[in-house]
């Protein structure tokens, strides 16, 4: 990929260049992490999530522009077939965020309302080490999108691509590390909520369209040092579409996916308010083997830390080993951190790490993998997303 990687390195100087020239003419960014947020920019005009409006596959796979904020998110753990020893979790998420409600008529192709931002983050577990890394570029003159069929989200040379029905690859790199995953789902999508319309508060437009994939069987390729290591395992996909999902009070969320070996998967998420509380909208999904979902409520929930962790330099305490209880489905859950320091130090601070998962389904012993992403801590997501 080394002419890509040219074309990066010239079309970044050419972005300097454009973006020195417009500084008067755009709102300023502020970049913070999950969200790029233009300092002056409002939710006025944007489209809301609604619940009338399903989600549908695979024309959803696309960007949607109208929704200020959107992403593309995969996770995955990851071991060696010659070394089960070595573990790895990895995260790499295309994120985007529309600084005008409309795109305005421009003669250079250069000319976007839409910002993309990517996140890359390897767990090496046998080394105990996490590296995190982000790049940013504008949806213009080819840099960064996301297209439907044949589905294709990317963000210059980092980019996941379907390369035959049921099958996609994930390529990106950053920092020493790369990866060269093939991703083959073992279940179909699922939708969270109703019919993909997951409710965060109280006013209806304060919600999400949100699908997963939460069993995607991997293959490929880590590289570390140069060195290129055969790894398998499974990941997970979300994609997620809104604008202005948190409503006042509510300052992060707690998420957790879980696969199970037994077959099942879990995805839940607990809303956090200023005050220590939980929300109420705080919800999840449990699906089963065959892919039936199991929609959940806050009332379902069960989530508690069993310890904390604090940021080197002492910026945010995060919660450490979490438990998870689902009484009506006989669900029991215990994840462990594969790493204690998996924060991500980046443009904005949120923890986001692979995770060991040990409990007890339908009176029977499980095991299985999942990771946890935690925001709020460092600072208020608040008004950010």
């Amino acid at each position: 990929m080394s002419h890509r990687r040219t074309l990066w390195l010239a079309s970044a100087l050419v972005l300097v260049l454009v973006a020195l020239a417009a500084w008067q003419l755009w709102p300023r960014p502020q970049i913070i992490g999950a969200t790029v947020v233009a300092g002056a920019v409002s939710t006025e005009g944007f489209a809301r999530a609604r619940p009338d409006v399903p989600v549908r596959l695979p024309a959803d796979q696309a960007a949607h522009p109208e929704y200020q904020t959107e992403w593309w998110y995969f996770t995955g753990n990851l071991t060696s077939p010659e070394n089960t020893g070595e573990q790895w979790g990895y995260q790499f998420t295309i994120f985007r965020r529309a600084l005008t409600p409309a795109e305005t008529e421009r003669p250079s192709a250069w000319g976007s309302n839409q910002v993309y931002l990517a996140h890359l983050a390897i767990t090496d577990g046998e080394r105990g080490e996490h590296v995190a890394t982000e790049r940013f570029s504008r949806g213009g003159a080819g840099l960064a999108g996301a297209q439907a069929q044949p589905f294709l989200v990317w963000l210059e040379d980092g980019e996941v691509k379907e390369e035959a029905p049921g099958q996609w690859r994930l390529r990106t790199s950053q920092d020493g590390y790369a990866l060269d995953l093939t991703l083959k789902p073992g279940k179909p999508a699922i939708v969270h909520g109703k019919n993909g319309y997951s409710q965060k508060g109280s006013d209806p437009g304060n919600a999400s369209h949100y699908y997963s994939y939460t069993r995607l069987q991997t293959t490929g390729t880590l590289t570390r040092d140069s060195q290129a290591i055969p790894v398998e395992g499974l990941s997970w996909m979300d994609h997620e579409w809104s604008t202005s999902a948190l409503e006042a009070g509510q300052i992060g969320w707690d998420w957790f996916s879980v696969q199970l070996d037994d077959g099942w998967d879990l995805m839940v998420f607990q809303l956090r308010r200023a005050d220590g509380s939980v929300d109420r909208y705080s919800s999840g999904t449990l699906v089963d083997p065959d892919g039936k979902t199991f929609p959940l409520s806050a009332g379902d929930l069960s989530i508690r830390s069993e310890g904390s962790w604090r940021s080197p330099d002492g910026a945010a305490v995060y919660p450490d080993s979490w438990r998870i209880e689902i009484p009506k489905h006989d669900l029991t859950v215990s994840l462990n951190p594969l790493v204690a320091d998996q924060e991500m130090r980046l443009s904005t601070r949120y923890w986001e790490g692979a995770a060991k998962a040990v409990g007890e389904h339908d009176g029977l012993a499980v095991q299985g993998r999942g990771y946890v992403e935690m925001t709020g801590y460092a600072a208020s997501m608040e008004g950010k997303f």
